[in-house]
């Protein structure tokens, strides 16, 4: 019973519709109700809107990131003892210039990325010689740790372990030779390297030095 008076409806409906003169048109043959609209990929629609977004992990590509050490901490609170991550970081964009930091926070992800976000902030920068090499040897103590350097031949590589490698290797040093002497502690040994780095000087700079020296003294 229920479809024969469907029937009657859209034959009343299509018979009244003649005599005003309107058009018979089915709901199924209306655009966009019956048939879906073709999906848009996502390349076309990054083509279209001005490309891809572009994200904060392509705007540091000059700097290379390395982890030297993570290590878990706690902290004696009165309920009992806070876990968290401590992360030492080096990056540098292979052409003289480097930084370190030290993040902390409740995971290691977090914690890697708040000290690449320091050592953003904190750059340096090592006068490098045609060779590859610094131009001079130094000493630097930082506490309880001493870091000879000194420079090498071309081709002798980088003669180095641990956080004093990473930092040579990512500021672009192509040979040199060192030795670590007292506390190995990585966040000292990288001080006390930083510091040395910092001393140097290159020969134009000892030159406008020495000439200083001789104005001062006549």
């Amino acid at each position: 019973m229920e479809e024969q008076e469907k029937v009657v409806n859209t034959e009343t409906e299509n018979k009244v519709s003649e005599e005003h003169g309107a058009e018979v048109v089915h709901k199924a043959a209306r655009p966009g109700q019956g048939e879906r609209r073709p999906r848009l990929d996502r390349n076309v629609r990054g083509e279209r809107h001005g490309g891809p977004r572009r994200r904060d992990n392509d705007r540091d590509r000059e700097f290379e990131e390395r982890v030297v050490s993570i290590k878990r901490v706690a902290k004696v609170v009165k309920g009992g003892k806070r876990m968290r991550f401590t992360a030492l970081v080096v990056i540098g964009d292979g052409k003289g210039r480097y930084g370190f930091a030290s993040g902390k926070a409740g995971e290691v992800p977090d914690a890697i990325k708040k000290a690449l976000d320091h050592a953003r902030r904190n750059l340096h920068r090592i006068p490098i010689n045609k060779k590859g090499t610094i131009p001079h040897e130094v000493m630097a103590t930082y506490g309880a740790c001493s870091v000879f350097i000194k420079p090498a031949p071309e081709g002798k590589g980088i003669i180095a372990g641990g956080p004093v490698r990473a930092i040579l290797e990512l500021a672009g040093v192509k040979n040199v030779l060192s030795k670590v002497y007292g506390s190995r502690a990585p966040i000292n040994i990288i001080r006390a390297l930083s510091s040395g780095l910092d001393s140097l000087k290159t020969p134009s700079e000892v030159r406008t030095l020495r000439g200083q020296e001789k104005k001062e003294a006549k």
